[in-house]
């Protein structure tokens, strides 16, 4: 593309914002156009559940760049408040229509980024219309959450993903009474069930209601409140209701375009952001590009793909003989729930499952930094890999410190194609208040060797066979404040030696505790006397439900 041409951008926030950027960079005298449908062409959407929470306290700092600072900044010409109605490929122009004036012109391009993002789901319930029930993709969307929650007194969260545990969070911080529903059985069901578990437990112990495996069937309006009525015909009374149940990709001008489009919607690109049409170029949540981990066509909506696409793409145009192509995502998610932090990078076991590919996984429980120096809390680690190859394919935490920190690595070693043996060696910074000798990656990759090397047998599940032999190798004192939600054998670790009379040979032995170590420490023992004995990964702390007595309190 020569200097004298015309980009037209579509769409602002964090893909288009980000190509136009990269691309003033690239080339001072080309002429960049963002129309922006919206009266923000740059805002930190990610930031909006903080402010509504009081956690973000000034407006003005969600406002990343206006109109007029990227004029002066980047010499961008930006209109918000403009549509894009349709794209000519022909004639390479777009029809605009300015909202606040009503013109509608042509505009033409040499290139053109889509970047229209996504809308939250709002699907057609009776009673959707009610001026109660909110979305929250913008700042307007944020100010009139604000408003409803400063005068309501209840709250009921629909879905109770990323998003939704920020809003009931956010809201609960705010004095409201706040329940949350969703459709899965579980909270966050991005993560596999067990690590979403503390999350569940930190929430009720916020005293935040959870309706758990329930659809919305209609909302009825009512003189003083809304009423959210489920499929299974409870009801709830609320002032304000947030969906939080999804996005769907905004592609309708692509889709009037004749641009390819993916099985659900999004538009496709190849690894270098260009659509169907060689001079369209799209990025961020309206696209589905390659999965990292294996290759296949995925659609992540999260803001640090947008940007980085974004940016893929102004090198294409601007450079195409040096730009790097777009290597896939992650997913990479955290969430924090008051003090308790969990998140996701790759594949989690549920969708490994679903598409039928074959895995490994174990579960290992430390502190987030050297046990002895004072403020040491729990996480537990997930780690998923291929059993073939031992290459990662994903991997979860969630605790109380450091999640983020791990998934970071996690990530960085599922992009740098790392397997299970390669995480026993990565080498961390160490002193006693930032971390372990043995981190609980580390930790994470001697378990999976272990397996691998046929040196343990793990199970996730208590056994429901009489015949299995449950040992509860936890101090008796434990054993009996938190039982095991099954029948164990109690005989605690350093008593084991001098207790294999108390078990049967000929029937297979399972050995748990409450963080999975010391249950694996008795597995070995057991092997090497001649049962057959499995260990219970993870312990009771990751595996059992947060309700139950056997879990631990959080400290």
């Amino acid at each position: 593309m020569s200097s004298s041409q015309k980009l037209l951008v579509i769409g602002g926030v964090a893909a288009g914002a980000s190509c136009a950027a990269r691309a003033r960079r690239l080339c001072e005298s080309a002429e960049i156009l963002i129309v922006e449908r919206g009266p923000d062409v740059s805002f930190a959407n990610c930031g909006l559940p903080y402010f509504i929470g009081g956690e973000i306290g000034s407006r003005e700092l969600l406002a990343v760049q206006t109109p007029a600072s990227l004029k002066s900044l980047l010499n961008l010409d930006v209109r918000t408040r403009c549509e894009a109605l349709r794209i000519d490929r022909a004639g390479k122009r777009v029809e605009i229509h300015d909202l606040e004036s009503g013109l509608i012109e042509w505009r033409a391009y040499d290139k053109l980024l889509l970047a229209p993002g996504a809308s939250p789901l709002r699907p057609d319930f009776p009673g959707i219309a009610d001026e109660r029930i909110f979305t929250l993709r913008n700042l307007q969307d944020m100010d009139r959450i604000v408003a409803a929650s400063g005068s309501g007194k209840r709250a009921v969260v629909i879905g109770a993903g990323f998003i939704g545990l920020e809003m009931a969070e956010q809201l609960r911080r705010k004095g409201l009474s706040v329940r949350l529903v969703e459709l899965q059985p579980q909270v966050l069901p991005q993560l596999d069930a067990a690590m979403a578990a503390l999350l569940e437990s930190e929430l009720h112990r916020h005293e935040i209601a959870i309706t758990l495996r329930e659809g919305v069937a209609r909302f009825e309006p009512r003189a003083d409140s809304l009423r959210c009525h489920l499929t299974s015909g409870k009801h709830f009374d609320a002032d304000l209701v947030v969906l939080s149940i999804g996005v769907k990709p905004d592609t309708e001008l692509a889709r009037a375009a004749g641009l390819k489009l993916g099985a659900r919607g999004h538009i496709v690109v190849d690894e270098f952001q260009r659509t169907s049409d060689p001079d369209i170029y799209a990025a961020g949540d309206a696209v589905e590009t390659l999965d990292r981990v294996t290759g296949d066509r995925t659609a992540v909506p999260l803001g640090g793909p947008a940007n980085r696409q974004g940016r893929v793409a102004a090198d294409h145009i601007f450079m195409p003989d040096k730009a790097k192509p777009y290597p896939g995502s992650l997913g990479t998610a955290i969430v924090r729930a008051f003090d308790v932090a969990a998140g996701i990078t790759g594949w989690n076991e549920k969708r490994l499952i679903a598409a039928g590919r074959p895995y490994a996984t174990v579960t290992v429980n430390d502190n987030q930094h050297a046990s002895y120096y004072p403020g040491a809390k729990p996480l537990t680690l997930k780690i998923i890999w291929d059993p073939e190859s031992g290459r990662l394919l994903g991997a979860q935490a969630s605790g109380f410190e450091g999640i983020d920190k791990r998934l970071d690595v996690l990530a960085t070693a599922i992009t740098a194609g790392m397997s299970v043996e390669d995480l026993c060696h990565l080498e961390f910074a160490y002193a006693p208040p930032f971390g372990s000798a043995k981190d609980v990656i580390n930790l994470a990759g001697f378990a999976a060797c272990n397996r691998r090397d046929a040196l343990v047998s793990h199970s996730t599940v208590l056994p429901d066979d009489p015949r299995v032999q449950v040992v509860d190798v936890r101090p008796k004192a434990l054993a009996e404040a938190f039982p095991a939600p099954c029948k164990v054998i109690n005989i605690p670790f350093p008593t084991l030696r001098a207790n294999l009379n108390k078990l049967d040979r000929n029937r297979p032995v399972l050995t748990l505790c409450a963080f999975g170590k010391m249950s694996y420490f008795a597995a070995r023992v057991l092997a090497q006397h001649g049962f057959t004995v499995s260990s219970f990964s993870g312990g009771l702390k990751a595996n059992v439900d947060p309700r139950s007595p056997a879990r631990m309190p959080a400290p």
